[in-house]
């Protein structure tokens, strides 16, 4: 009954899942041939189709992303049967799963061979990557062919983190890979890309993080400092920072939280965030209580209440190219003005200490999108007589599209990630014109 109640509803209303994993009988048994069921230090969970639409059921999650679960089988006949399996389960269920689909690595060539034929003849949403296969880390020279094929698919590829190469077992046994490691090898997988422009050179290819953006918060900022000092040592070249991270999405598994998300804000912006459930890994139970709690932050945080929506569904559809809901656009030969307007009224409180530094970022990019985007119609910042720290914005927009686009472009995502620490609160209400032939008439008026 929820099924179809997602569907009757265009499946906007629901969250939007990227991080859950399938787990085949043929991976199982691959995996205990080769003798490594506990390569990843715990035991793998038992997976079961109709247990996890069950799941995503009850917890109002129309859709899930499917990758293979760790560690990597050694079987290449085996990785394509997992990929098969996984087109077959979304071919079953309509809507309800994607899929992102395993190679064969460290053997780039057959990785290259079976990428192609995962998304041109399964039509795979998507690659999973490992941060390694046997010592084969993301970012190493060889992998740069593989990239450039997926660069030329446009391709989303989802991380997960492996047993990193080589392991100290007792240290593993004393503190589980789960509980700490996961995050060191998440975070080197992803700064060795940075530091040889991997995503950089291959813009196409978006790149999901796992677990919170693992240590790449505190990682990153360092990198940044420590660039010319290892520069000038010869020990890194040049570094395109704002590239590499743009490529960058980031999901909310694990240990989400309101202090967490604006840590991860500090190093990208909001439409680069996701919801994650690492479905089957953590119980059901459990899983419906962190949502709750997620939904309930994103609702009660001003700072962050403005996003909840994206964070949800609305950047994972985006990301994943899935079917939108109905834009608000006009009806063919309807005057711009007049129908599809998106109109807001921006309501952002500034901390005093930062009102001229924040008053110089909002002028450049009001300036910036009237000069350079068509679909921008009016930007008017205002500032209250009263109290100089609470800033109005009249936004309006030529359609819901022209919104979209306009939170792509460089010199917004420059504000937006140089006023984050400046803003107090922000409200987004979307308003409605309750006369659109008076705006058609305000609009001819200035032409």
């Amino acid at each position: 009954m929820l099924a179809l109640m997602f569907a009757a509803n265009g499946f906007a209303q629901g969250v939007i899942d990227v991080h859950s994993h399938i787990i085949t009988p043929e991976f199982m048994s691959a995996l205990e041939g080769e003798g490594r069921l506990m390569d990843e230090g715990f035991p793998l969970p038992k997976y079961d189709v109709e247990k996890h639409l069950q799941w995503m059921d009850e917890a109002g999650v129309p859709t899930s992303v499917l990758t293979l679960a760790a560690p990597q089988p050694g079987d290449k006949a085996v990785i394509r049967q997992c990929n098969e399996m996984a087109a077959r389960i979304k071919s079953e269920h309509p809507g309800r799963f994607l899929f992102c689909a395993a190679l064969p690595l460290p053997d780039v060539d057959a990785a290259i061979r079976e990428a192609v034929y995962a998304l041109d003849t399964l039509k795979a949403d998507g690659i999973k990557l490992a941060t390694n296969v046997q010592g084969q880390y993301l970012g190493a020279p060889e992998l740069d062919t593989l990239f450039a094929v997926l660069n030329e698919h446009r391709a989303v590829v989802i991380l997960h983190p492996h047993c990193p190469e080589p392991v100290n077992r007792q240290v593993m046994q004393q503190t589980p890979l789960a509980m700490q490691e996961y995050l060191s090898e998440t975070t080197r997988a992803v700064t060795n890309m940075i530091s040889r422009n991997v995503l950089a050179r291959y813009p196409n290819v978006k790149v999901v993080v796992p677990h919170c953006g693992a240590y790449l918060p505190l990682a990153i900022p360092r990198m940044k400092s420590l660039t010319p000092v290892m520069r000038a040592n010869k020990m890194v070249g040049e570094i395109d920072w704002e590239a590499n991270l743009a490529a960058l999405y980031y999901d909310l598994a694990g240990a989400h939280s309101p202090e967490v998300i604006r840590m991860m804000l500090t190093i990208t912006t909001p439409d680069h965030l996701l919801y994650g459930s690492d479905y089957p890994y953590v119980a059901p139970q459990v899983l419906m209580q962190s949502l709750a709690r997620m939904r309930q932050y994103l609702t009660d945080e001003p700072d962050l209440a403005p996003y909840k929506e994206m964070i949800l569904h609305e950047n994972a559809r985006e990301l994943m190219a899935m079917v939108p809901t109905a834009p608000h656009t006009a009806p063919e030969g309807a005057e711009r003005g007049t129908v599809g307007l998106l109109c807001r009224i921006a309501e952002i409180e500034v901390y005093p200490q930062y009102l001229s530094e924040y008053l110089s970022f909002a002028n450049e990019v009001d300036r910036l999108s009237i000069e350079r985007e068509p679909g921008v119609v009016c930007l008017f910042p205002m500032q209250s007589a009263d109290d100089s720290t609470l800033i109005r914005i009249l936004e309006i927009y030529a359609s819901e599209e022209a919104y979209q686009q306009h939170l792509k472009t460089d010199h917004f995502l420059r504000y937006k990630q140089g006023t984050l620490h400046m803003v107090k609160s922000l409200k987004l209400p979307t308003m409605r014109p309750l006369d659109p032939e008076t705006m058609k008439l305000i609009f001819k008026k200035q032409r």
